[in-house]
């Protein structure tokens, strides 16, 4: 575990207000935040409760239990948001009234050398969130063959020249193993178009980040669970910060299922489980990116359980 880290420092949340606006918080409702981190979400919700009213924490990341909120109103699970029907059933919740995902990363994974999420500081090819987990970023980098590479690079990185930077991983790696960031750095650096280094860097280690944690897999697995986690007229509140995620979370949240095919009945009513509260993704004002650079790319959807 690491040394203790100011829920400030650990992470700012983005889109508060809009945040909890969108929960519509009842004071006596159970609710849950599946992505606690530094608890910034998870503090503005609690302050909307009344002593009756309860609130689930959830996050993978064992640095996160240092934030645990100090609330008869507040349990921490320490525990990836796919097992969320698991631990809802384990402390007898049978609905919820809103759940939250802010599918961000936190500021304290990036800003730590020894988690290798960014390619800004030299150090273990790690991005696991949970380092519980069996296979860091190195081991995908060092044993996936290079058809592997390119597909996860395409899919999760959204990169147009996959297939060559896969091919300049597996030729460096054959010589030496890559398993420190500045060694998979060296491997690529001289495809990087110097236009547009952070933008390609930044999608390199999305990719990776995304094989490593399994989260586009986990993320359909939550919503699945979520839908049927609320009770009628409860809020589902996402925040995503990549196309995947968005496109995903949109299609879900207009039809109720992970293809986005919306079913109709016999006179083609749609027969969508959710009614979407926001047509166009919210985002953070100038004045919140100008505080929150991160909050930038942030985009928060909306969606209500039909009663």
């Amino acid at each position: 575990m690491t040394a203790n880290i100011s829920p400030e420092v650990y992470h700012i949340p983005a889109l508060l207000k809009e945040t909890i606006q969108g929960l519509d918080i009842k004071p006596d409702g159970i609710y849950v935040d599946v992505t606690f981190g530094g608890g910034g979400h998870s503090r503005a919700i609690i302050d909307e409760l009344s002593a009756s009213g309860h609130l689930y924490g959830f996050d993978q990341d064992y640095d996160a239990c240092q934030n645990a909120i100090d609330d008869p109103r507040f349990t921490f699970v320490y525990s990836n948001f796919k097992f969320l029907r698991n631990f809802l059933h384990y402390y007898n919740v049978d609905g919820v009234d809103g759940i939250l995902a802010d599918l961000g990363v936190s500021f304290h994974h990036f800003d730590d050398p020894e988690r290798g999420f960014s390619f800004r500081w030299e150090g273990p090819l790690d991005m696991r969130m949970n380092r519980k987990a069996p296979r860091s970023a190195a081991w995908y980098v060092n044993n996936w063959s290079e058809e592997q590479l390119a597909d996860a690079l395409y899919l999760y990185g959204e990169l147009k020249n996959a297939r060559r930077f896969a091919t300049a991983i597996v030729k460096v790696r054959n010589a030496s193993p890559i398993e420190t960031v500045e060694s998979l750095l060296a491997a690529i650096n001289p495809l990087i178009n110097p236009k547009k280094e952070k933008k390609e860097l930044a999608q390199v280690f999305q990719a990776l980040r995304i094989v490593v944690n399994g989260e586009i897999d986990a993320l359909g697995s939550f919503l699945t669970q979520a839908l049927n986690a609320l009770k009628p007229g409860g809020r589902l509140v996402v925040i995503t910060y990549h196309s995947l995620e968005d496109r995903l979370v949109k299609n879900f949240m207009r039809a109720g299922n992970l293809e986005g095919k919306v079913e109709q009945d016999f006179y083609g009513k749609k027969l969508s489980p959710l009614k979407l509260l926001t047509s166009k993704p919210v985002t953070a004002s100038e004045e919140e990116v100008e505080r929150n650079p991160r909050a930038r790319s942030a985009k928060l959807r909306i969606a209500e359980k039909i009663e």
